[in-house]
């Protein structure tokens, strides 16, 4: 891939700005609103909450200074629209999961998770002390944004299905819905891959569209209703073991903030993360007992597809690597992740497994 050739999309998002009515931060005695567009409805849980908490944290910490008005899937541009609407300057921020960008340049996957990578703690290692936030900064210099995360929904469960997988074989024509380079690698396995909005996959699982989806993990897919329509639900998954959101400025909104609430979008950020992954760590146990409680039956992947998985997400990962900038990120998470993983392996992991042992936890 030729990164000029992310330039002229760029540029060719910013010549929409000619020709749409922008919304510019409204500014009044030294006070604006923000209008920050999201790519799930209102009270969507987990993703929704990971932007009502930004979207008010930065509000309450500029002390009014800045309001931050959050627009749902739809309501000024559709979900997967966020990011253009941003770029292009239509609307001040956006806050979604970045992988839904990766056509806009495949890096970008990687801002989200991907196949086999970082969980939500390898994650935030590598974006806060690894170099992630200075590559998700230097991506955004292409398209003119500027680039937090500010949300982790933690390890994603394989999924939802109508039928048990027993082998690679049941993958065969299954029509699933995973988006990003887990889609892409489960596609390889012969499968028939959609990315839909969140707000779309429990109609298309009612109606038989898809026979299967992937979502967040027990406490949010339990409030979506998944477990009325299907009965198998694979508790771990290969595909995002700790999907990282983001709130993106637009880069001209954001420069003319000044230092002081630059380093308040950090923070809020930051807040943000934390408050979303343990949001869910906390929670998906007693959703879990639940959701088996009305009939669902908690599967596990068998060894042979979890091959299958690993072979086919190889695959899918290496064909951007003619891309110098994808190149470099996913050498940079794969340097970060064989430190960490280590260490986590040695202390973290080691004390878990003895602790299960031990008191039964």
């Amino acid at each position: 891939m030729d990164r000029r050739s992310f330039l002229t999309k760029a540029g060719a998002g910013a010549a929409l700005a000619g020709t749409t009515a922008l919304a510019a931060p409204a500014i009044a005695q030294n006070k604006r609103t923000l209008t920050m567009v999201t790519s799930v409805p209102h009270g969507f849980p987990v993703f929704d909450d990971a932007a009502v908490y930004f979207a008010n944290a930065l509000t309450e910490m500029s002390d009014g200074q800045l309001t931050v008005e959050k627009k749902a899937a739809g309501e000024l541009v559709g979900a997967f629209e966020v990011f253009d609407a941003v770029s292009s300057g239509q609307a001040d921020i956006y806050h979604s999961a970045d992988y839904y960008f990766g056509g806009q340049h495949p890096g970008y996957y990687y801002m989200t998770a991907v196949p086999f990578g970082a969980t939500a703690e390898e994650f935030q290692a590598w974006y806060l002390h690894g170099g992630g936030h200075d590559l998700h900064t230097e991506l955004g210099k292409i398209f003119n944004l500027k680039s937090f995360n500010a949300g982790n929904t933690g390890m994603q469960p394989g999924g939802w299905y109508n039928k048990e997988i027993n082998s690679a074989d049941d993958f065969n024509g299954l029509k699933f819905r995973m988006p990003g380079i887990g889609g892409q690698a489960l596609g390889l396995t012969g499968a028939s891959v959609q990315s839909l909005p969140g707000g779309e996959i429990y109609q298309a699982l009612a109606s038989g569209a898809i026979d299967g989806a992937e979502w967040i993990g027990p406490y949010a897919d339990e409030k979506m209703g998944f477990q009325e329509i299907t009965k198998f639900y694979y508790t771990s998954g290969f595909h995002e073991p700790g999907s990282a959101l983001t709130a993106a400025f637009n880069l001209d909104v954001y420069e003319s903030l000044t230092k002081a609430q630059q380093n308040m979008a950090f923070n809020a950020a930051i807040a943000a993360t934390s408050y979303n992954y343990t949001l869910g760590l906390a929670n998906n146990a007693a959703a879990l007992s639940r959701i088996i409680a009305q009939g669902v039956k908690v599967m596990e992947f068998p060894d042979d597809v979890w091959d299958l998985f690993g072979d086919a997400s190889v695959k899918a990962m290496d064909k951007y690597m003619d891309d110098d900038l994808y190149a470099q990120i996913r050498g940079s998470l794969n340097d970060s992740l064989a430190g960490t993983s280590s260490w986590l392996n040695r202390a973290d992991r080691t004390y878990v497994e003895q602790r299960a042992r031990i008191f039964n936890l």
